[in-house]
């Protein structure tokens, strides 16, 4: 339990998905049946009440009625208590049978063996529905231990009016592009292009930059392998933009929250977020969102593109693994992955779902919401989780992200910088 205590807290690259939920408010447990003799798969998912309610009694009621031996019993939890709850019940060996975690913290009880190992348990016809990419976010080492379920990946969503302000007439694809956009924004209009996070517990957007500039973060080891030029280019291109002043010296101490709210106020041009978010626009600030527009992800030189993933897991000591699978299975199929991502405005993480006109396709009279989403589903096919799949990646997080900060603030040269995180990462002790 010790490390577990330790390393508890959700990283945050699932925080693109936490904006599909965000117009929800946690409701109470809610079971599915009553009493009955019948066998009882329990059921947790990460604050999905009420807004997803009538969803998931549907679902349910449907796989009931196809299982009539079984019923399921959905426990909602909220956001902010998933990690102490779910920690607490592996530990008394009362985990429910199927379990909605995001991969990166599942991974740090997949390291102990908490999850069913799906390999032995799964036929390659199950397999072979799910994107090969997005399953990636759910294995450690050679085993598979969750099974993907929604996704989003990021787009730039970029205030129109600011650009026509500052004479730039695409949005930047790359983060060599960003740099040159930065300093115009900041030149012709006094505001700042964009805002992003430096704060070790928040959001892993400057995590995944570095991948998608071609770090490697880690070797097979599990050893630091970011010292390295790409690794001293990447810490450079940070340290350059936030003392050129082309970065709010709130990078240092606010998080991903704080970008949100400078955008919706028209204080910096653009944004990395999902597509759900539009609709946060237009509730929080419609003006803004008259002048907000969709474009791809922005990216390094490998071209790697970052997906946020929330997945199924199954514990080891479930009573009724078998069961569980199949209910989880039954979840996440092509045809109720569909309809989640209709109600939820999130990704699919199978390829059937995703080939459906709906991501295809725009409608006629197409909105900013509409076009955002066509540009996320075809980022899919080949996104990805930058972030490895490895035991205290939120330590390899915050290790980072306190000596780019010192580098920033002049406390350390770039490379005495790199070369601590480096000896910090590998001498960790767990």
């Amino acid at each position: 339990m010790k490390t577990w205590k330790r390393f508890a807290t959700f990283a945050l690259l699932g925080m693109l998905l936490s904006w599909a939920i965000a117009a929800c408010t946690p409701g109470p447990d809610s079971p599915s049946d009553s009493a009955s003799d019948r066998p009882q798969v329990e059921f947790w998912t990460m604050q999905l009440q009420p807004q997803f309610t009538d969803y998931f009694d549907r679902a349910i009621a449907t796989f009931e009625a196809e299982n009539p031996d079984l019923q399921v019993r959905w426990v909602d939890v909220p956001w902010s208590a998933m990690e102490s709850k779910i920690l607490a019940a592996v530990s008394a060996k009362t985990a429910p049978d199927v379990v909605n975690l995001n991969p990166n913290f599942a991974t740090l009880l997949a390291g102990r063996n908490a999850w069913l190992d799906l390999d032995s348990k799964l036929s390659p016809e199950d397999r072979q529905q799910y994107l090969p990419n997005i399953w990636k976010a759910s294995t450690l080492g050679d085993n598979s231990f969750g099974i993907p379920w929604y996704v989003t990946t990021r787009i730039t969503i970029y205030n129109s009016d600011l650009f026509q302000q500052a004479e730039i007439a695409q949005p930047p694809t790359t983060y060599a592009e960003l740099a040159e956009v930065a300093r115009q924004v900041r030149e012709k209009t006094g505001k700042y292009a964009f805002f992003v996070t430096f704060v070790p517990g928040d959001s892993g957007e400057v995590l995944e930059s570095m991948v998608q500039m071609g770090v490697t973060l880690v070797d097979d080891d599990g050893n630091a392998a970011f010292n390295t030029p790409e690794g001293q280019a990447a810490f450079q291109y940070w340290v350059d933009l936030f003392k050129a002043g082309l970065l709010p010296r709130e990078v240092l101490t606010q998080g991903h929250r704080q970008a949100v709210q400078l955008y919706q106020a028209g204080e910096i041009a653009l944004l990395g977020s999902g597509p759900q978010f539009f609709q946060t626009i237009e509730q929080n600030a419609p003006e803004i969102a008259r002048v907000s527009a969709a474009a791809p992800q922005i990216t390094g030189k490998t071209g790697k593109k970052a997906a946020a993933v929330m997945n199924l897991v199954i514990p080891q000591d479930s009573d009724r693994p078998d069961d569980a699978l199949k209910f989880a299975l039954f979840v996440t199929n092509p045809e109720n992955q569909l309809a989640f991502a209709k109600a939820a405005n999130v990704l699919p993480s199978t390829a059937a779902s995703l080939a459906d006109p709906y991501f295809q396709d725009l409608p006629e009279n197409a909105s900013a919401l509409d076009r955002a989403r066509i540009i996320s589903a075809a980022e899919l096919a080949d996104a990805e989780s930058l972030i490895p799949a490895i035991e205290g990646v939120q330590q390899l997080q915050k290790i980072i992200y306190d000596n780019l900060q010192a580098a920033m603030l002049d406390e350390k040269t770039i490379d005495r910088a790199i070369a601590d995180a480096a000896e910090q990462w590998n001498s960790r002790g767990f």
